[in-house]
């Protein structure tokens, strides 16, 4: 087998275990043997439609085996997945389709009408909807391996992340980035064979992939896959399938824990709570520790496909507000603006290097150069260490808003707020939310002679950004602090408009 990538994983793993159960949606149960027949057919369909090595793969849709199939697929033919967030509009998905260049795009047809919308306005030519349409592509074509050569520093995937400078920049994760990835959280984490993984966190997002669904498929576990998260349904589905571990975002824990039916669920099988995203409050610890179950916290990136730091349950209570230390095949320093290594307790930037980091943006060669120094990636988040080494993030130095889980950059809400007739001046700033953890407050300036309608403005946001990128509120004033240059001081913009 010349393929050291992704695509091999479902040979290997059916050549090792062909009869237990790799994928469960719904009433569906998919063995590794039959994943990986499903997988090399898929392979076959798309090279038969023209999709060689290199090419980009798209994927649209909530979870779903077929999302894993697309992924493994490309993999085996040396092309690149690209997965699209369901909760972006129309104009962010064409974004990310024409910047991928993607020529094949896979999705559920609960997004057609979208997609029937981007027609002609993408290079995509193999359009395949997952339903009839795929099942029959897929029972034309053969099962037979394709030997196709794949090394572990080809491009796996192009992941998304909303940049700084208001557009999206892909983030290269390359075959060996997602299995160093994949081999830190076998470590750190001590998954077993017997795992079963609730996998309701979305797959388009690089937690819900690669911090959980891809080291269980790599340890030879069961992924139970839900299209979306559903607090109360979640009980039913640990119990019922026995489920030992879970991501979430701390949302996603605290909408569990608030239920009606908390004290009463059955969480006995659960063996590992993996949390990220955002730090995890003191009260969502001390209410699990009420059940008997610990969070495994860290911080990550995308861009570090994403594991940097992991705080183990050992220190979950001692080290508690802290993200941890590096995981194993991690180096992290905290550093001063010279890149001189700041002292324990003092403020720095997070510098991280490894296997797991990205080579670069695709068709950013600038923004990848300056995405490094010497050789280490520039998180822009800062962080102080104690004296043990344990790492707790203090600020986050690209003003990043964290809302349920989803990263929200001011700059790009700004840039479509600035482009409301009656606004001459917007910032976005991050407040503090019950259910969110943290929501967007837009602070605007009106053009002379406008009163703005605050409502007026949310609207006008609907279908050009993603819901959750929409402030929560507005606030309308008649000037923005900004320094003798001209620059904007967002910490006074938090001081005077951020109170919840």
């Amino acid at each position: 087998m010349r393929n050291e990538g992704l695509g091999s994983w479902p040979a290997r793993r059916a050549r090792k275990t062909p009869h237990r159960t790799a994928l469960v949606h719904r009433s569906t149960a998919v063995t590794y043997a039959e994943l990986h027949a499903r997988v090399n057919r898929l392979a076959h369909s798309l090279r038969a439609a023209g999709i060689r090595r290199g090419d980009r793969v798209a994927y649209l849709g909530p979870n779903h085996p077929t999302y894993l199939e697309t992924l493994f697929a490309s993999g085996v033919l040396g092309a690149v997945f690209v997965p699209l967030n369901t909760r972006l509009a129309g104009p962010e998905i064409a974004y990310q389709l024409k910047d991928s260049g993607a020529k094949a795009l896979i999705r559920s047809s609960s997004h057609d009408a979208l997609v029937d919308e981007l027609r002609g306005t993408t290079d995509i030519r193999v359009h395949v909807t997952v339903g009839p349409e795929y099942e029959n592509l897929l029972a034309a074509a053969s099962e037979e391996p394709i030997d196709e050569p794949v090394t572990l520093d080809d491009v796996c995937i192009i992941m998304y992340t909303s940049g700084t400078t208001g557009r999206p920049k892909g983030a290269m994760l390359t075959h060996g980035n997602l299995t160093w990835n994949a081999f830190n959280v076998l470590v750190d984490q001590d998954l077993i064979a017997d795992e079963v993984a609730l996998v309701s966190a979305p797959l388009f997002h690089t937690a819900g992939l690669n911090m959980l669904t891809l080291p269980v498929l790599l340890k030879g576990g069961t992924c139970v896959l839900v299209e979306a998260f559903d607090p109360a349904g979640s009980f039913d589905l640990i119990a019922r399938h026995r489920i030992t571990f879970m991501f979430g975002v701390p949302a996603m824990f605290d909408q569990m824990a608030r239920q009606p039916g908390w004290a009463e669920a059955d969480l006995s099988s659960l063996r590992m709570l993996s949390c990220g995203g955002s730090p995890v409050p003191t009260p969502l610890i001390e209410a699990y520790q009420a059940r008997g179950l610990t969070f495994l916290q860290g911080y990550g990136m995308t861009e570090a496909s994403p594991g940097v730091l992991f705080l183990d349950a050992e220190h979950a209570v001692s080290k508690a507000g802290s993200a941890g230390v590096p995981h194993f095949f991690s180096d992290v320093r905290v550093v001063r603006p010279d890149l001189t290594a700041a002292a324990p307790g003092e403020p720095g930037e997070i510098l991280v290097r490894g296997p797991h980091v990205m080579p670069g943006y695709w068709g950013l060669p600038d923004e990848s150069a300056a995405a490094f120094a010497d050789g280490w990636f520039r998180t822009g988040d800062a962080a102080r260490t104690d004296e043990d080494g344990y790492v707790t993030i203090v600020d986050r130095l690209k003003d990043m808003i964290i809302s349920g889980g989803e990263n929200v950059y001011p700059a790009e809400v700004e840039d479509i707020l600035l482009a409301h007739p009656g606004i001459v001046e917007a910032a976005v700033i991050g407040v503090p939310d019950d259910k969110w953890g943290e929501v967007g407050r837009a602070v605007v300036v009106p053009r002379e002679g406008v009163e703005l309608d605050p409502d007026e403005v949310l609207a006008s946001l609907a279908g050009r950004l993603a819901k959750y990128k929409i402030p929560k509120s507005v606030v309308v004033v008649d000037a923005l602090p900004r320094t003798a240059s001209g620059k904007l001081l967002k910490a006074r913009v938090r001081k005077l408009h951020g109170a919840s």
